[in-house]
C-alpha cells in the first residue's frame, strides 16, 4: 500500500502538470487575442469560453476521454488539462481590457512594434502574479479531476498506480480493515496534496503583488 502510494504521488504530480501546461497555453493564447483584439473576435471567443464554462468539468473530462476512445495516463493528462483553458483564458482577457490602453502600450505602438511581440514581450508579464494564482489553482483541481476520473474507472487504468483507484477498491471493501486503509490513506493523501497547492498559490500570489505591504 505504501509503494502504491508512492507511485501515485507520481501520477498526481504528472497530470498536474501537463495540465496546467496546457491550459496555459490555450487560455492566454485565447484570451490575450480577445482582450486585445477586441470586437467581434472577442465575442465570437467570449462565446466559445461561455459555452465551456457551462458544462461542468467532470462531464466535459468524461466526453473528451470517450471521444478520444481510449483510457490511460495520457488521455487523462489531455482530457483534464483541455477542460481548465477557460479559467485562464477570462483571467487573461479581463487583464489585457485594462492594461491595453496604458502608456507604455501605446508607446509601443507609436515605435511600431508588432502586436504580437506587444502581447508576448509587454502585456504578459504583466500578469504573473494571477496567472500564478490560477495555475496552482488548477493543478489542484486537476488532482482531484484525475482522482474522481480513476475512482469512475475512466482514468489511470491497472496495473498504473492511483490514489483514485485505490478508493474505488477500498469503496469495494468497506466493512473490512483493508477497506478502511484503502479508503482513508489515499484521501487523506489527496487532500493534503491539494491544500499544499492552494496555500503554495496564496503564497506566491502574496509575493508577486506589488501592493502588497512589506512586512
Amino acid at each position: 500500500m505504501l509503494s502504491r502510494l508512492l507511485l501515485g504521488t507520481r501520477i498526481s504530480l504528472g497530470i498536474g502538470l501537463v495540465a496546467v501546461l496546457i491550459s496555459l497555453t490555450l487560455g492566454m493564447l485565447i484570451g490575450a487575442v480577445a482582450g486585445y483584439v477586441g470586437g467581434w473576435v472577442d465575442s465570437v471567443l467570449m462565446g466559445l469560453m461561455t459555452v465551456v464554462w457551462s458544462i461542468p468539468g467532470i462531464m466535459l473530462v468524461i466526453a473528451i476521454s470517450l471521444a478520444l476512445d481510449s483510457k490511460g495516463v495520457w488521455t487523462s493528462f489531455v482530457a483534464v488539462g483541455l477542460t481548465m483553458w477557460v479559467d485562464v483564458a477570462r483571467v487573461v482577457r479581463g487583464q489585457m481590457l485594462s492594461l491595453r490602453e496604458k502608456t507604455f502600450v501605446e508607446a509601443g505602438r507609436v515605435l511600431g512594434l508588432p502586436q504580437s511581440r506587444l502581447i508576448a514581450r509587454h502585456l504578459l508579464p504583466n500578469m504573473t502574479g494571477p496567472l500564478i494564482v490560477i495555475a496552482t489553482s488548477n493543478f489542484a483541481a486537476a488532482i482531484l479531476l484525475e482522482a474522481g476520473l480513476s475512482f469512475l474507472g475512466l482514468g489511470v487504468q491497472p496495473p498504473a498506480p492511483s490514489w483514485g483507484l485505490m478508493v474505488n477498491e477500498g469503496f469495494q471493501l468497506l466493512g473490512t480493515e483493508a477497506g478502511l486503509w484503502l479508503t482513508l490513506l489515499p484521501g487523506l493523501a489527496i487532500s493534503l496534496l491539494v491544500l499544499s497547492f492552494n496555500l503554495l498559490g496564496n503564497g506566491l500570489r502574496d509575493a508577486y503583488d506589488p501592493k502588497t505591504p512589506l512586512s
